[in-house]
């Protein structure tokens, strides 16, 4: 009998083991970034939402109010801090808003700025070719102006068909496609010009002194 009771309490010591070892359900936090971190909310006092670090485990996390548009939390209650007002240049509707980080977070999974990065690439590299102190006024202003042209939305970058019918998220979309293209030129640019110079360096000796243009002989 007494084998028994033995075994009863070790059971139940175990399973209480296991349960407070058990994660804490994670609250869900939407950034007005279109970012969205999963972790416990510990606090929202003082104008903030406040996580553990989950890069630093021993740190604190604070989110300010208006970093936020809204906190989901474990229970399923939705806390909104986004609010629609002209005096905080919150131009867009709640649900406006909803829609307009939905698109900012298919275009940073989605969007490839390829065409950016080799075009960069490229004028880099006939910048560095030349040798001259003004070549990399040629890659950075193909940076600069890698915002003018249309943005394509490529229909397998959509989580959701029906989304592209609403013009904020087409403009969420865009801001981060346009905010890619910029980067990827600076990185194509800047590597293209440093092979270029790399280049100049090892075969300047051989370039043609000068080169003629015209008729004159």
């Amino acid at each position: 009998m007494f084998k028994y009771i033995t075994i009863f309490f070790a059971f139940l010591f175990s399973t209480q083991i296991y349960f407070s070892q058990t994660p804490a359900a994670q609250d869900t936090i939407f950034l007005m970034t279109g970012h969205v971190v999963g972790e416990k909310v510990i606090d929202t006092l003082l104008g903030a939402v406040t996580i553990m670090n989950p890069d630093k485990p021993e740190k604190k996390l604070h989110y300010e109010w208006e970093q936020l548009y809204m906190v989901k939390f474990a229970d399923g209650y939705k806390r909104f801090y986004y609010r629609q007002d002209s005096l905080l240049s919150n131009w867009f509707t709640r649900d406006e808003m909803w829609m307009f980080m939905k698109g900012e977070r298919d275009a940073r999974k989605g969007f490839k700025a390829r065409g950016s990065l080799i075009g960069a690439g490229v004028a880099g590299l006939i910048g560095g070719l030349s040798g001259t102190f003004f070549a990399p006024v040629a890659p950075y202003g193909y940076m600069a102006l890698t915002g003018i042209p249309k943005v394509r939305i490529k229909h397998k970058t959509i989580s959701d068909p029906r989304n592209i019918e609403s013009d904020a998220y087409i403009l969420g979309y865009e801001r981060v496609a346009r905010q890619k293209r910029k980067i990827q030129s600076i990185i194509g640019g800047t590597i293209g010009l440093a092979i270029g110079y790399g280049l100049y360096a090892l075969f300047h000796q051989h370039y043609p002194e000068e080169i003629k243009i015209g008729f004159l002989k």
